[in-house]
C-alpha cells in the first residue's frame, strides 16, 4: 500500500556522531605523541622502568585514538560508494570493539608487571619521573578536556577518551610514585599504583567492549523499548496492528528502524505514514525509519519472516 522512511534533518546534516570529532581526535593523538617520545627519551636515559613501563601503555593508547580517526575516515569514504547501501560506519563500531580489547590487554599487562615488582620493586629515580610525570599529566589532561563531549555521543570517541582517560591514570600513577620515592624512598608505591589503574581500566574495557557487541549484533539500543515502540504505534488513528519490527544502531548517533504498519480499511495510508514517522522521530528519536504501510485485511498475508 505504502512505503516511506524518514532521515531526519539532524541525522542528515550530521552523519555519524563521530564524524563531529575529527580534529579534536587529531589533537588528542599529537598531545600524545609528545607525551610517548618525552617518556621515553628520559626513560632510556636514565634507565627508569617506570618511564619505559608508562612509554608503552602511552604507545598503545596513542595507537587506540589514532585507529578510532582512521575508523571515521573509512566510514566517510564509504558513503560515497552507492553499492555500499549503510557506507562503512560498522568500522567505527570495530575499532571501539577493538579499543576495548586493547584496554583489556594493557591492564593485564599492568597487573602482571604490577604483581612482579611487589615482590621485587625496582629502584625508581624520583625526580626525573616526576617531572615526566607532570609533563604527561598535562598532555592527558587537556587531550581528556577535547574529547569529553564526544565520549557522550559517540561509542568510537568513548572508546578513544578511555584510552586517554587511562593514560591520565598512568601519568597520576607515576607522579605519585616519583613523588613517593623522591621524599620518602618507598619501592612499593610504584607497583601498588599499577595495581589500582589496572583494577580501574578493566569495567570500562568491559563496558565498552559490551556495547560494542550490542551493536554489531544488532540488537536493539539499550535505552529503547521496541515493545513499547510497538505498542505506541498502535494508539495512532487508523492503525490495526504492527508487525516486523525491528531497531537498530548503525553506529554512534545512528539508530535505525523498520516495521509493517497494517492499517484499517478506511484510513488514509500517507496520513498514518506520516504520523507513524513524526511519532518516532518526536518520541523515540528514530530519525531514519521504514515503514510499510499495508490494510488490515491484506496483512494478515503478510510472509512473515522466521527470523
Amino acid at each position: 500500500m505504502g512505503h516511506g522512511h524518514d532521515h531526519g534533518v539532524a541525522s542528515a546534516a550530521v552523519g555519524s556522531a563521530s564524524g563531529r570529532y575529527v580534529r579534536r581526535l587529531a589533537l588528542a593523538i599529537g598531545l600524545g605523541l609528545v607525551t610517548f617520545v618525552t617518556q621515553l627519551a628520559v626513560g632510556l636515559s636514565t634507565s627508569s622502568l617506570a618511564l619505559l613501563s608508562d612509554s608503552a601503555h602511552v604507545f598503545t593508547d596513542v595507537f587506540g585514538v589514532a585507529m578510532a580517526l582512521v575508523a571515521i575516515l573509512v566510514a566517510r569514504r564509504g558513503v560515497r560508494h552507492a553499492d555500499r547501501s549503510y557506507g562503512m560506519y560498522r568500522g567505527e563500531v570495530l575499532a571501539a570493539l577493538f579499543n576495548a580489547v586493547l584496554l583489556f590487554a594493557v591492564a593485564g599487562w599492568v597487573l602482571y608487571e604490577a604483581i612482579g615488582r611487589l615482590a621485587e620493586p625496582p629502584e625508581v629515580p624520583g625526580l626525573p619521573v616526576t617531572l615526566v610525570a607532570v609533563v604527561g599529566l598535562v598532555m592527558n589532561v587537556t587531550a581528556l578536556l577535547l574529547l569529553r563531549r564526544g565520549a557522550g555521543d559517540s561509542l568510537n570517541v568513548r572508546g578513544a577518551y578511555l584510552e586517554v582517560m587511562a593514560d591520565m591514570l598512568g601519568s597520576l600513577g607515576v607522579l605519585a610514585s616519583g613523588l613517593v620515592t623522591l621524599v620518602f624512598g618507598w619501592r612499593y608505591a610504584d607497583p601498588l599504583i599499577g595495581v589500582g589503574i589496572g583494577l580501574f581500566v578493566l569495567p570500562r574495557a568491559y563496558n565498552l567492549g559490551k556495547q560494542s557487541l550490542r551493536i554489531l549484533f544488532q540488537h536493539a539500543p539499550i535505552d529503547l523499548n521496541v515493545a513499547e515502540i510497538g505498542s505506541t504505534l498502535e494508539t495512532l488513528a487508523g492503525v490495526g496492528h504492527v508487525h516486523d519490527l525491528h531497531v537498530w544502531t548503525l553506529t554512534s548517533g545512528m539508530e535505525v528502524a523498520s516495521a509493517h504498519v497494517a492499517i484499517e480499511d478506511d484510513a488514509d495510508p500517507d496520513t498514518v505514514l506520516a504520523s507513524a514517522q513524526r511519532l518516532l522521530a518526536d518520541r523515540f528519536d528514530l530519525h531514519h525509519a521504514t515503514l510499510q504501510i499495508e490494510h488490515k485485511g491484506t496483512a494478515e498475508h503478510c510472509e512473515r519472516m522466521s527470523w
